[in-house]
């Protein structure tokens, strides 16, 4: 099982700007000097508290920072740009990484982003989805590019300004060939986005904020899918986002990681639910379809989505999680504020250099004893 991060980052709004980018950029940088697979960051153009505006732009700035760690967008919000854009953005990125790149894609889901940019009313979904097509074909062409798919508003054509024996007329494919990875988060359960994922040899990352007994289905529409494209889904593509907090004692980590006032995870689902409520979004949070919301308190979210501990509890929990929902490809630790830069340094090296080891040692001595 791969270790990788997630962060979209949630700040409280009083934090200086500039502070919390140096911090996130550490975290990132500190998740590769232990080896941590791949680094996800979100982006939002109108949110005080998760505040990288770019994360193509952001994760740049790592390039020369790290040296194995996959850089990925988390997502890149498909909707609020044309295709094209993204399309030459995200190839000139790969190659500037030299193909630690992964394209995480979402329509983007802040409505005060939508609203800013005017297309609030829009069919987002549709957007995206007409977008994607348009990225990956420039992608897979040559010039003279016509571009000209059914029901897409987006349409690519040069035929009135190409001039290709000067370079004009001419778009950037990726460095990775035939592309880079394609990653899609997934919040719903049952989502059918996942289908769509399965047909496309994109990969899934079940979200940290959707409770366990959830994410099962996942799994079975992204097999659905791979099926319908004639293919077998291998659980190495699947990515599994935990919120997850590790310290040298129990104690210490239930503080920390729960029950402190100042607890940056208390911080971050109060952000995360009234932001799911606003959006009419809570089922993420409840254990049923047919659970009241006023059933989904906040000690409820916190006690089943914020896996802390020692070193030992947390190697259960992440074997426990592999036995309720099946083998998957990766672990992702959801990144917080840091309140406590050194516990949260400390939970980040105890989770690489001692919980995930004990977790693959026994998924292999499992493994074996087949």
């Amino acid at each position: 099982m791969r270790l990788g991060y997630f962060t979209m980052p949630v700040h409280p709004m009083h934090r200086d700007w500039s502070q919390t980018l140096r911090e996130d950029r550490e975290a990132i940088i500190l998740a590769d000097k232990l080896g941590f697979y791949d680094a996800f960051m979100g982006e939002h153009l109108t949110d005080r508290c998760e505040n990288v505006t770019n994360s193509m732009m952001f994760l740049a700035t790592l390039i020369p920072e790290t040296r194995q760690i996959k850089l990925a967008t988390g997502t890149s919000n498909i909707a609020q740009m044309h295709p094209v854009l993204i399309a030459a953005q995200a190839a000139m990125f790969d190659h500037l990484a030299q193909g630690r790149f992964v394209f995480g894609i979402s329509p983007g889901a802040l409505t005060s982003d939508a609203e800013a940019l005017g297309i609030l009313e829009e069919d987002r979904n549709k957007m995206f989805a007409e977008a994607i097509d348009v990225i990956l074909a420039i992608w897979e062409r040559d010039p003279p590019y016509e571009i000209d798919f059914p029901d897409n508003r987006y349409k690519v054509s040069f035929a009135r300004t190409s001039a290709l024996p000067i370079g004009v007329g001419y778009m950037a494919k990726p460095f990775q060939k035939p592309r880079p990875e394609i990653v899609g988060t997934v919040v719903a359960p049952f989502s059918k986005g996942v289908v769509a994922m399965g047909r496309r040899d994109f990969h899934p990352l079940s979200a940290n904020f959707l409770l366990s007994n959830w994410l099962k289905s996942h799994w079975q529409n992204y097999a659905e899918g791979k099926a319908l494209a004639g293919a077998k889904a291998d659980p190495a593509d699947w990515r599994v986002a935990r919120t997850i907090f590790v310290a040298d004692d129990d104690k210490l980590a239930a503080r920390y990681g729960r029950y402190d006032e100042a607890s940056p995870y208390r911080f971050y689902y109060q952000q995360i639910q009234a932001k799911l409520t606003r959006g009419k979004r809570l089922y993420a949070l409840k254990a049923n379809e047919q659970q009241p919301d006023h059933e989904v308190t906040h000690d409820h979210v916190m006690d089943n989505l914020v896996i802390h501990g020692g070193v030992n509890k947390v190697v259960d929990r992440l074997l426990a999680l592999r036995e309720e929902i099946g083998p998957f490809g990766e672990i992702v630790y959801a990144g917080m504020d840091w309140v406590d830069p050194a516990l949260a340094k400390r939970s980040m090296q105890l989770l690489a250099e001692e919980v995930m080891p004990r977790v693959n040692a026994a998924i292999k001595k499992s493994a074996a004893a087949a």
